[in-house]
C-alpha cells in the first residue's frame, strides 16, 4: 500500500462504496489517512441500570437473559426485543427496523451497548443503542470511538476498520507507504511535538482525550507549518527588483472622484506610492470594512501604473464582482483615455481574442476579470500592477499564475477582512499590510440585535415590514443541507443527542440548512419571491440569482456564507444570521457588510440559541461596529481560526491549502510556534534553506492532499 492506492483496493470495498467515499472527498489510503474524526464517543465509562438517569447516554456492560424476537407492527415496521441485565436491574432491548439484530445476540452472552435508557410505563427500555460483543478484558474495547463525517453507504465502522488497515501499512511498512513528514526531528525536539505516526494513530484511535490533544497538537503545527512556510516563500519576492514607476499627479486622480478620501486611504495611497516608485517589487496586502474604500485604493494602484505607461489587470473571484468593478473603474479611467476591457468567461470568445491581442501588444491598458486571466494564452506587453480583489477566494497557487505573467509586476491584493496589522503580517510573512480602518462619511450604522427562538414570530413580522417598505432581505444558514447523519455499525442512524464528545468539536448543535430553510420560507411568505444560493450550486447558477436578486426579482434570498462575497445590492436593508453562535464575529461582521450599501436604513439580526457566554460574545458584535476591535477580540477570544479562513488560506479553492483542524481551535501560542519554525526553516536553523526544495516540501504535502477540505 503507498500513499497515493486507490481506495478501491482496499479489501471490503467495492465500486458502490469506493464511490461513497469519493462523495466525501476521499479517493486513495492518504486521503482517508487525513479525513480525521469530527467527535469521539465515551464509551468506557461504564454505567449501572439503576444508576444511570434517563434519556443521557450512557455505556452499560449487560449480559442477554431472553431470545430476540422480531414483530411486525402497523406500517409495516419491525420492533426487535430482548432482556439483558447487570449486576443493579434488568432492561428491555428494543431495536426498530433493524431485523438483523436477532442474528446478531446470544443468550448468556455479555455485550456492551450505548444508548439512552428510557423509564416508563412500558418499565426500563434501551432505544436502538449501538451493540458491541464483549470478549472481556483480555480483550478490551476501546474506550473512545470516533465519528467520522459519513454519508448512506458507509457506517461508522467500515470507516474506522479501513483506517485502521491504512494505519496499520503506515506503521509496518513506512518506506513502502512513503508517508511524508513536513517537520525534521530537530522541528519536533524545539517545539516538543509527538512523530506523525503517533499523531495519526491517536487522532483516530485514542486511549483517551490526552492523546487526542497531543495528536491534535502535532497536525495543527503541521498544518500552520506549511501554511505560514508556503506564504513565506511565496512572498519572498517583495525586494526584488521591478521597474521603478513615475510618481503620479495625485490631484488629477482625486479629480475623478465625487467625494474626498478618508485619512486612512490617503494613508494606504501614500504606502502604495512609495512602493511603486521605489524600483522594488511591490507586494502589498490592503484590508478593511466593506464599504472602506479599498477600492479606490485599488484604482489608485492602477493609475500609477497606466500613468507610467505600464498595463494594470484587476482580478475578482466572481463574474459579478469583477463587472462590478468594470462599470466602476471603465468610466474613470476612459475619462484619462486609458482602454479598459473586461475579460471572464462569458465573454464571446471573438472578443475574448481582441483582448488578448491587445493585452499582448500594449493597446488595451487595463483588464478586468476572473481566473480566465490566468489561462496560458494571456500575455502582457508590459504589466506594471496586478490586483487581487477578495484574495482569500484565491488559492496561492492561483495568485502565483498571475503575479508571473510579468517579471518585476506590482502586487495588491485586497481584503475585506479586518485584519490587525500584527497578525497580517504573521500570516503573509513578508506582505506589506495597510489598514483601511476608516469608513467614509454617510455611511448610516447598521443597527444590530441578539436574539433567541422567542423572537421568531416578531421576527417574520420584521422581514414582512422591510419586503413591504422596499427593502430586501439576507437569511444565512451555517449549512447548506441537512447534518449528515451518524450511522451506526450496521448502517442506521444514531441520532445526534447520543454523541458523546470530548473534543473541541461541536456536534450537539442543530444547524440551519439552507435547502431546507428556503422551503419553511416559501410556506411562511408565499406572496414574497424568495430564492436559495449556496455553494454547491454552479458558478453560473450562483451569479444568475445574485443577479436576480440585485435587480429585485427576489425579495428574500437564503444563503450559505457564500454571500460574504457578492454584487452590491443598495436595496438590501436586513440581514438574518441563523446559528449565530456558530460564526466567528469577523465572519459575522463581514456578513453584516452585505446590507447598508445604500440610502435605507438597515438592520443585522443574530439568531442564537446557545448559552449567554457565547450571547455576550454576540452582543460585543452588537454594539461595535469597528471591524479592526472586532478582529483583535475575535483573536483574543477563538484564536486565529476564523482570520486564517478568511484571512489568506485559499480555503476551498483549487491551489490552496485548508486548515482542517487550525479553524476549529483557539490555541493562537501554537500557531506563533509554528510561524516561528518557518522563520527558523528559513534562516537556515533546521538544514537546508533552497527555496525550490522548500516549495517542494509545500508542494508535495498539498498535492498528496494532507490539507484537503472537510
Amino acid at each position: 500500500m503507498e500513499f497515493n492506492t486507490s481506495l478501491s483496493e482496499l479489501s471490503g470495498i467495492g465500486q458502490k462504496r469506493a464511490e461513497a467515499f469519493a462523495s466525501l472527498g476521499l479517493r486513495t489510503a492518504g486521503d482517508l489517512l487525513y479525513h480525521f474524526p469530527r467527535a469521539y464517543q465515551n464509551r468506557g465509562n461504564i454505567s449501572l441500570l439503576a444508576a444511570a438517569p434517563s434519556k443521557l447516554v450512557c455505556a452499560f456492560l449487560l449480559e442477554v437473559m431472553s431470545s430476540p424476537s422480531n414483530v411486525r407492527i402497523k406500517g409495516g415496521r419491525t420492533v426487535t426485543k430482548f432482556r439483558a441485565f447487570d449486576e443493579s436491574g434488568v432492561c428491555t432491548v428494543v431495536y426498530f427496523n433493524q431485523p438483523y439484530i436477532k442474528n446478531n445476540i446470544s443468550i448468556g452472552k455479555k455485550y456492551r451497548f450505548f444508548g439512552a435508557l428510557s423509564r416508563g410505563r412500558n418499565g426500563t427500555e434501551l432505544i436502538s443503542p449501538i451493540c458491541e460483543p464483549y470478549s472481556g478484558e483480555n480483550s478490551p474495547l476501546a474506550d473512545y470511538v470516533p465519528i467520522y463525517r459519513s454519508c448512506v453507504g458507509l457506517s461508522q465502522n467500515l470507516i474506522s476498520q479501513c483506517v485502521k488497515k491504512v494505519l496499520d501499512a503506515c506503521k509496518n511498512s513506512p518506506g513502502a507507504f512513503a508517508l511524508p513528514d513536513p517537520l525534521s526531528y530537530e522541528i519536533r525536539k524545539r517545539y516538543s511535538l509527538c512523530d506523525l505516526v503517533y499523531a495519526l494513530e491517536n487522532i483516530h484511535f485514542p486511549p483517551s482525550p490526552e492523546c487526542v490533544e497531543t495528536a491534535r497538537r502535532r497536525l495543527m503545527f503541521d498544518e500552520l507549518y506549511i501554511y505560514g512556510l508556503r506564504n513565506r516563500l511565496y512572498g519572498s519576492s517583495e525586494k526584488a527588483d521591478a521597474v521603478r514607476l513615475e510618481k503620479p499627479d495625485n490631484a488629477r486622480f482625486a479629480a475623478l472622484f465625487p467625494f474626498e478620501f478618508t485619512n486612512a486611504q490617503k494613508r494606504a495611497m501614500d504606502e502604495i506610492c512609495a512602493d511603486m516608485t521605489s524600483g522594488k517589487r511591490m507586494n502589498r496586502l490592503v484590508t478593511g470594512d466593506v464599504g472602506s474604500g479599498k477600492t479606490a485604493c485599488a484604482a489608485y494602484s492602477v493609475y500609477i501604473a497606466v500613468e507610467s505607461g505600464t498595463q494594470a489587470v484587476v482580478m475578482a473571484p466572481t463574474e459579478i464582482l469583477a463587472r462590478q468593478h468594470y462599470e466602476d473603474l471603465e468610466p474613470l479611467f476612459t475619462k484619462l483615455g486609458k482602454r479598459t476591457a473586461l475579460l471572464v468567461g462569458a465573454t464571446k470568445a471573438s472578443e475574448k481574442k481582441r483582448i488578448k491581442e491587445g493585452l499582448a501588444d500594449g493597446t488595451v491598458d487595463i483588464v478586468i476579470g476572473t481566473h480566465a486571466l490566468i489561462e496560458g494564452d494571456v500575455s502582457f506587453a508590459s504589466l506594471g500592477v496586478a490586483v487581487i480583489d477578495e484574495q482569500h477566494r484565491f488559492g496561492v497557487k492561483q495568485r502565483a499564475a498571475l503575479f508571473d505573467k510579468a517579471s518585476g509586476c506590482h502586487t495588491l491584493t485586497m481584503s475585506a477582512t479586518p485584519i490587525p496589522r500584527t497578525l497580517a503580517m504573521a500570516l503573509f510573512g513578508s506582505v506589506s499590510a495597510s489598514a483601511v480602518d476608516e469608513i467614509p462619511p454617510g455611511r448610516q450604522k447598521i443597527d444590530t440585535y441578539v436574539v433567541d427562538e422567542s423572537y421568531r414570530e416578531r421576527l417574520d413580522g420584521f422581514i414582512r415590514k422591510q419586503v413591504e417598505e422596499g427593502g430586501q432581505v439576507y437569511i444565512v444558514c451555517p449549512a447548506v443541507e441537512e447534518e449528515e447523519d451518524y450511522l451506526d455499525d450496521a448502517g442506521e442512524k444514531i441520532s445526534d443527542k447520543n454523541i458523546e464528545t470530548f473534543s473541541r468539536f461541536n456536534t450537539d448543535i442543530k444547524l440551519k440548512a439552507a435547502a431546507a430553510y428556503i422551503e419553511e420560507i416559501k410556506k411562511k411568505f408565499p406572496d414574497i419571491p424568495s430564492a436559495l444560493i449556496h455553494g454547491k450550486m454552479k458558478s453560473s447558477e450562483k451569479e444568475s440569482v445574485m443577479l436576480d436578486f440585485a435587480a429585485g426579482k427576489y425579495r428574500i434570498l437564503v444563503s450559505t456564507t457564500v454571500i460574504e462575497v457578492g454584487v452590491n445590492v443598495p436595496n438590501a436593508s436586513l440581514m438574518i444570521v441563523e446559528n449565530a453562535e456558530y460564526f466567528g464575529l469577523s465572519q459575522l461582521h463581514q456578513l453584516r457588510g452585505r446590507v447598508g450599501r445604500g440610502s435605507r436604513k438597515s438592520y443585522c439580526v443574530l439568531v442564537s440559541g446557545k448559552p449567554r457566554g457565547t450571547v455576550d460574545r454576540l452582543t460585543m458584535l452588537a454594539k461595535n461596529s469597528d471591524g479592526y476591535a472586532i478582529a483583535e477580540y475575535d483573536l483574543a477570544n477563538r484564536g486565529p481560526g476564523d482570520l486564517l479562513a478568511l484571512g489568506g488560506t485559499g480555503v476551498r479553492q483549487s491551489g490552496g491549502a485548508s486548515v482542517k483542524l487550525s479553524l476549529l481551535h483557539s490555541d493562537i501560542t501554537l500557531m506563533n510556534a509554528a510561524f516561528d519554525a518557518a522563520d527558523r526553516t528559513l534562516a537556515g536553523e533546521f538544514g537546508d534553506t533552497d527555496k525550490n526544495k522548500l516549495l517542494s516540501i509545500c508542494a508535495k504535502t498539498l498535492d498528496k492532499r494532507l490539507y484537503t477540505n472537510v
